[in-house]
Parts: C-alpha cells; structure tokens; sequence
C-alpha cells in the first residue's frame, strides 16, 4: 500500500522498491506481443504545452503484466507548480527536487525496450517527450498503448473512461488520486487483466508510433495561446514563434479517400495533442504541398486526431460532414508518398 505522507514527508529522491514476478504460463499468448511494459503516470504544472512535469512514477511490467519494478521521483518544474489543490506537490516541497535533466539517466533506463503505458497516453508521452527535448536528449520510447483505447477494444462496460471507472471495474482500490506513484500503481494492477484477457482473445494491442521531438525553442508566448489549469498557471515559454503560413499554390482536390494516397492541395486540418510538436507537424504538412486548415468545413479532405471520440468542435464537425479521420502515425506514413497535383 501507498504510504499517505504529508507534504514535508514526500520524498526527494527516485523510490525504488522490487517486486517478486511471478510467472504465469499461457500456452497461446501471442507471440506479436511487446516483451516489456512501462507503466507511467507524470503530474504536471498544467495541461499546457510549455507545462512542466512536477513529479513521475514508472512500474516496469514484464511480457504478461507482472511487475517487475517500480520508480518514483518527484521533479523540480523551475517555476509555479500550479494547481496545488489538485496535486499536493507545494513550491517547497518541490524546491529540494531534482530537475528533469537529472533523472532523465534513471528514467531513460525505466523506459528503454518498453512500450509506455499511461492513461491517456497521448498527454503523458506529450510531456515526457518535451521534457526531454527541453533537457536535450531523445526519450527511448518507441511505441505507446493507451489504458483507454484498450477498454475500448475489450469493450469494457465502463460508464465513462476515468481511471477511477476502470480501476473499480477490476476492483483496485485507489489510495491516493493524482499522486503518481499511486495512479501508476493504480493503472499497472488494472492494465494486468486487460492484457491477459486480450491475449485470450488474440487481441490485436493498440499500439501507437511514438516520434520524439527534437526541436525546442524558448520565446514569449501570445496572452491569447495561454492555456492550462487557470489562469494563474499561465506559461512562459512557447515552442516555436507564431508566422503566418504560405498559401497553398494547389487546388484543392477532394476528399481523402480510405486506403488511398494524399494530394497535394488537400485540406487537412489538426485536432488535439499529438506526440511531433504542432507547428513542426504543419511544417510538414505545407512542405509536403497540403493545405493547412484552422478549423474543420465541408470542404476538409482530412482531420488528423489521436483521440476521435473527444468533444472537441473539430471532431464534431468531421462527424457532421463525414469528413475523414486519421490518426497521427498514419498521416506521418502518408506524407512520405504525397501525390503532386493534377494540372489545372
């Protein structure tokens, strides 16, 4: 059990403590399979995309869930640490932490060979591979599974996608919510059986390609870009200076057709967070000759999404004009084979 220390108990350093795996045998598990799992749950500073990461915790899962390790640290942000009602993690507390480039060692050897798991992958991964390139080093993570989008893959009779709806549906008992350790711990025990019912069933994992950035640029952020909990954890730094985009020189052809090939001139709008920075990932999209949209219309030939199902007004307005949807991998294997427009 996850001990419920006060604030000035937290520790500063990583928490390491092993585990016995025991192995259980299962004659046709499938041999696709990842041999390892990383666990990860991170509290931050915000949801912004210049938020910083105030605490960690990675279980090392073996091949079929057991696990094998587990690893706490809590993480100096160099700044507010934002919605301290929600997290508990005070600037005193954190004052004496290490910082990101720190653990990035220790950290970097919980991830390497593993698929990372998280609850919401997109958003952990996001800011884990941030801190990264802010420390200037590549994360080691190649591919990410998400708690959600296996539930949904199991069809678990789940009433909404909380990690707390999914914990009590396997009967896990959460001791301490939005404290990473016990999030992580929280997760490791519910992702367990999914993975071994999915193996059951030959279940195809959903697993999804993780790009490491490799850019970062500090430099004043817009008042009206300004996101995250409230407005008193407004960020200071942005990725990259806003610019105007070129116009696209191509007409626009249609749209985008399952199973087919872009064209140059396509209209393609984003929606969410996605694990290449945006404005790097529009880069590539107008060097590859398509049309960069802002907002979703009758005349989008393709919305780019990790998470369809969320509310947001783009995905709605996909939905309503059956514009077609894609999500982050598979826009990055089209834009290697883009087809040059038709002739006018």
């Amino acid at each position: 059990m996850l001990e419920d220390r006060t604030a000035a108990d937290r520790p500063l350093s990583p928490e390491i403590v092993r585990q016995p795996a025991p192995q259980e045998e299962q004659a046709d598990w499938p041999t696709a399979y990842p041999q390892g799992y990383a666990v990860v749950d991170v509290e931050t500073t915000g949801l912004a995309r210049d938020d910083r990461i105030i605490s960690a915790a990675v279980y090392q899962l073996d091949a079929r869930g057991e696990v094998q390790d587990r690893w706490y640290t809590l993480v100096n942000p160099e700044r507010d640490p934002g919605p301290v009602w929600i997290h508990g993690l005070t600037t005193e507390v954190l004052a004496g932490a290490p910082l990101f480039p720190e653990i990035v060692p220790e950290l970097s050897r919980r991830l390497e060979g593993r698929v990372l798991v998280a609850h919401n992958a997109m958003f952990d991964w996001s800011m884990i591979a941030r801190e990264y390139a802010r420390a200037k080093a590549e994360a080691p993570v190649r591919q990410r599974l998400c708690t959600i989008a296996l539930s949904k893959e199991l069809r678990l009779p789940l009433p909404n996608h909380k990690l707390e709806s999914l914990a009590a549906h396997y009967g896990v008992v959460q001791e301490h919510a939005h404290h990473a350790l016990d999030d992580a711990r929280v997760l490791a025990e519910a992702f367990r059986p999914s993975l071994l019912r999915a193996a059951r069933e030959n279940l195809r994992l959903p697993l999804l390609a993780c790009q490491p950035l490799t850019e970062w640029t500090d430099a004043p952020r817009p008042p009206a870009q300004r996101s995250g909990y409230g407005a008193g954890y407004r960020p200071t730094t942005t990725w990259r200076p806003s610019r105007k985009r070129p116009a696209c020189p191509y007409p626009n052809p249609g749209r985008y057709e399952a199973g087919g090939r872009l064209i140059q001139g396509m209209r393609v709008a984003f929606s969410g967070d996605t694990s290449v920075d945006r404005e790097l990932l529009e880069d590539r999209a107008i060097e590859a000759g398509l049309h960069v949209a802002t907002s979703v219309s009758r005349l989008t030939s393709l919305l780019v999404t990790n998470d369809p199902d969320s509310p947001t007004s783009k995905t709605t307005k996909a939905r309503t004009f059956g514009t077609p949807v894609i999500d982050e991998p598979a826009f990055m294997q089209l834009l290697q084979d883009v087809l040059p427009a038709q002739p006018k």
